[in-house]
């Protein structure tokens, strides 16, 4: 029972560190898709040309940042759940494995979402077009909702790996401790035989 009362402490600090990195990154997420470059339509100073003009590149910084700010928070996660693979205990709970694989598809599905609008956001590119054509009338930009959908899978994310974690922990401890309770039920009866057998 000491043990287990032990280990209850730095559980509550694993979950709260991986609520900090997820909000973190939530924050993040929220701060690129609030900043999300745009661009005008700009007239070239040396020729009969236009280009488009892009204001800031914070939402690329934002959303790179995010991208391995999760990577960091789903990294403890598989580690200190050794990713499944070889927790045996959670071979018979669906609760656990449903959160398992919600969390990888969460997972998967915000770090494709910030790397790809922080790498469409990073196209500052002179789009280049004559005026008397007006081939260049609009510049393009991220399409809006790219960095919330992160967000929202982030805190689906968060959910599912807190639920993911705690099962495993239950999991885990209280095979350990019907383990210690099986030996110790056996060095009690095999004390009990050699009592018996001895002269």
């Amino acid at each position: 029972m000491g043990g287990f009362g032990t280990s209850r402490p730095a559980s509550l600090a694993l979950c709260a560190f991986l609520s900090f990195l997820s909000l973190f990154a939530f924050l993040l997420a929220v701060g690129a898709e609030r900043r999300r470059s745009t661009g005008k339509v700009v007239p070239d100073e040396y020729d009969e040309r236009s280009y488009c003009l892009y204001d800031t590149d914070a939402s690329t910084v934002y959303g790179v940042s995010a991208f391995f700010v999760l990577l960091l928070q789903q990294a403890i996660v598989t580690a200190a759940t050794r990713c499944l693979c070889c927790g045996p205990v959670l071979s018979s709970r669906g609760c656990a494995v449903a959160a398992f694989v919600l969390t990888w598809i969460t997972f998967l599905i915000a770090e494709a979402c910030l790397i790809g609008g922080s790498v469409r956001n990073a196209k500052h590119t002179k789009y280049l077009g004559y005026y008397m054509k007006h081939d260049l009338v609009s510049c393009t930009a991220l399409r809006k909702g790219v960095f919330a959908a992160a967000a929202a899978m982030m805190i689906i994310n968060l959910v599912a790996s807190l639920v993911y974690y705690w099962s495993y922990s239950k999991a885990a401890t209280g095979g350990f401790m019907k383990h210690q309770n099986e030996v110790g039920v056996g060095m009690t009866d095999y004390g009990l035989d050699k009592g018996v057998s001895g002269p």
